[in-house]
């Protein structure tokens, strides 16, 4: 955690009363700090509620998978410390499964599954580009809900 993290947290761990919080993760949802900071407020205005990531990206060396009740701060593009989330529920699925409910959740776009499809499988395949992986959608996807708890 850097030390504008640390002075990010410790505001919400006052303003909340919660002196033993600590956060579970620390990150920025996109894969572009215009991306990041514009899915940033859409959480800040309550409209995402969910986000969605490959659960490749999880696991023994990686990042641990969510789990209902932690907390995570999130970062704007920049990387400064902006809110506070708290995981609901986390579910492992195929991305081919995803449905209409939760594409609605995550809050972008139009709220339809059928924009939901057409923008991850884009960011996806970018992804699998990058980290020279083949993309399916077959792969398992790993949905995870949260609420919006502190923001300053």
């Amino acid at each position: 955690m850097t030390a504008q993290e640390q002075e990010f947290w410790d505001r919400f761990r006052t303003a909340t009363g919660d002196k033993t919080a600590a956060p579970a993760d620390i990150f920025r949802f996109g894969d572009s700090a215009a991306m990041s900071n514009e899915l940033l407020g859409l959480v800040l205005s309550g409209r995402k509620r969910a986000t969605c990531s490959l659960a490749r990206w999880y696991g023994p060396g990686l990042a641990p998978l969510p789990a209902a009740g932690e907390l995570s701060l999130i970062l704007d593009g920049e990387d400064q410390p902006r809110c506070v989330i708290r995981t609901t529920s986390v579910e492992l699925r195929s991305v081919r499964s995803v449905d209409a409910d939760f594409a609605r959740d995550e809050g972008e776009g139009d709220l339809s599954l059928e924009g939901w499809r057409a923008e991850h499988l884009e960011f996806w395949q970018r992804e699998a580009t990058r980290e020279r992986f083949t993309f399916c959608e077959d792969l398992d996807a790993v949905l995870h809900r949260f609420v919006l708890v502190w923001a300053e």
